[in-house]
């Protein structure tokens, strides 16, 4: 490598440093300010022009937020119109209804995985947390259960709504990875569901027996539980009780049995995925040029196919009179207010991404990993996995490693770009601890101290990463 290219490296080195610094600094600077920041001091120091510097970054926040931001908005309002009507709760309760009490947490990992599809982790956590509490109360009353129930329920939950929220599109950062890297969304889809099923079930029932028994003195206070589950306690209520957990939206109490059926819940959940699971197989089948293949290639792209899935809940909710529409509007506006905020970071890691590779920095990185023979899924999940540590942010970490890893698999997509996009979004994950918004949500939510906290919601999510590395490479051998 020339002196030009170590120069380089050390500006990515002290890029990150920096970025680490202002975001956990005094100030607390916000995620999305540091990006922007980092960005142009990066761009200024590897000697990009002034103007070009400029496009660079808009360029880098407009095309990410053009491909990622208007599917993430639509995925936010979909989630939150089946929570309002009651359609997840119909979900996770027809999953549990006659079920034993050793089949209940593969019940409750099976009800968290179809919630999960459309939800971010901290707005399902919340939505299953009443279904959580009341089962296990249930467990606990007929004492038929070793150890905590509420660990033995909560666990699985926790492994699948972060297997689904770090390594499935269309959830923001596996999106955002997937674009980043011109992963091909069908087989990103294929790898990932490959990848996040035997990661969900080693890092959630199966953690969950073991851990379970443990730790035998957990349980949430008694007047949280009781307003999860009393009879005629809104989910306002519980919102304001766990108002330190970001994704807390208010939503009138509903019946879980009234709404939507159980049948067009799961409908709505899975429209998205399934059309885009077509568009794939299309594009796999069919020849260029047939008019099938065109149309199922359309409504394939995120965009149409997770707009299709929340107009679908959208008809069938207003068409069964749940809710008047300006109720439903307004419902619509304050799912889109949670969401501000993580667009602003992954604008902001766009534009990150792209001086990195417009300044040359990209093709350094490039340089240097094929010089050090470096795998690159094993780079990805790395960086992914220290930037989301030190800087508290999962979204951090999927953006900035995404740009950092882009240069070495090119634009071809393939196997090995979309095993990348799962490795990133597993690395996102791993070592959830005290400077993660999640982590205290768990904590808090099920009365846990600092050291059983760490065992289940930090042990659970570095599972979950490591598991999901150690699937990714698995794969990569047919690569």
């Amino acid at each position: 490598m020339t002196s030009h290219t170590w120069k380089l490296l050390l500006i990515l080195a002290v890029a990150i440093t920096a970025l680490i610094y202002l975001i956990n600094s005094r100030l607390r600077i916000h995620p999305f300010v540091a990006l922007i920041v980092v960005s142009v001091a990066t761009g200024v120091a590897a000697g990009e022009p002034v103007n070009e510097l400029i496009e660079s970054i808009e360029d880098g926040a407009g095309s990410t937020l053009g491909d990622v931001g208007l599917t993430l908005a639509l995925g936010a309002m979909l989630g939150r119109l089946l929570s309002d009507s009651g359609a997840t709760d119909a979900i996770a309760h027809a999953i549990l209804d006659r079920s034993t009490p050793r089949r209940l947490p593969w019940l409750v990992t099976a009800a968290a995985f179809v919630i999960g599809i459309p939800m971010f982790f901290e707005v399902g956590l919340i939505v299953l947390l009443p279904l959580i509490f009341s089962v296990a109360r249930r467990l606990e009353d007929q004492g038929d259960t070793k150890g905590s129930p509420y660990v033995l329920l909560g666990v699985p939950a926790i492994a699948a709504l972060s297997t689904l929220h770090g390594m499935l599109p269309p959830h923001p950062g596996p999106l955002t990875a997937m674009t980043g890297l011109h992963a091909d969304l069908g087989l990103t889809l294929g790898v990932g569901i490959v990848c996040a099923i035997p990661t969900v079930v080693l890092a959630g029932p199966v953690y969950a027996r073991w851990i379970a028994p443990r730790l035998p003195e957990v349980r949430p206070d008694a007047a949280l539980v009781a307003q999860f589950t009393g009879a005629g306690r809104g989910t306002d209520d519980r919102s304001a009780a766990l108002s330190a957990g970001p994704g807390a939206q208010s939503r009138t109490d509903v019946d879980p049995r009234a709404g939507l059926g159980v049948g067009l819940a799961v409908t709505a959940v899975l429209i998205p995925v399934g059309l885009m699971l077509l568009r794939t197989l299309a594009e796999t089948v069919l020849d260029e040029g047939d008019a099938l293949r065109s149309a199922l290639t359309f409504v394939g792209e995120p965009l149409v196919a997770m707009l299709a899935g929340f107009l679908f809940a959208l008809g069938v909710t207003l068409w069964r009179g749940n809710g008047t529409g300006e109720q439903t509007r307004t419902s619509m506006t304050d799912s889109l207010k949670s969401i501000a905020a993580i667009l602003l970071i992954i604008g902001g890691g766009g534009a990150f991404k792209q001086v990195l590779q417009d300044s040359g920095i990209g093709d350094a990185i490039a340089s240097a990993a094929k010089g050090a023979h470096l795998n690159v899924i094993v780079l990805g999940w790395l960086i992914a996995l220290l930037l989301s540590l030190t800087t508290g942010s999962a979204t951090v970490g999927i953006v900035s490693a995404t740009g950092i890893v882009a240069p070495l698999v090119g634009t071809g997509g393939g196997l090995e770009a979309s095993l990348l996009v799962v490795a990133i979004g597993a690395g996102s994950l791993g070592l959830n601890y005290v400077n993660h918004a999640g982590f205290w949500l768990v904590k808090e939510s099920f009365g846990m101290d600092l050291i059983q906290a760490t065992r289940t919601q930090t042990v659970v999510q570095t599972l979950v990463s490591v598991i999901g590395l150690g699937m990714a490479l698995l794969l990569s051998v047919f690569a």
